[in-house]
């Protein structure tokens, strides 16, 4: 219960970074925000959950794009 929680929250970030991305035309935000939506279905264990979407949220203010 305790993942699926996790992946809605990710899933809605992921959703803002999208509508970010494509409102002011920026790549890195678009991307990652569906990254952040789409890397649930594909990923097993609270670890790799937790790094993968601690990436995903920081890449955007590090990487200019």
């Amino acid at each position: 219960m305790a993942q699926l929680t996790f992946s809605i929250f990710v899933s809605i970030l992921g959703i803002a970074y999208m509508a970010y991305g494509k409102r002011q035309v920026k790549y890195v935000p678009l991307l990652c925000g569906l990254a952040l939506c789409v890397y649930t279905y594909f990923v097993d264990g609270w670890t790799w959950l937790v790094l993968i979407g601690a990436v995903l949220a920081a890449l955007p203010f590090f990487v200019d794009g």
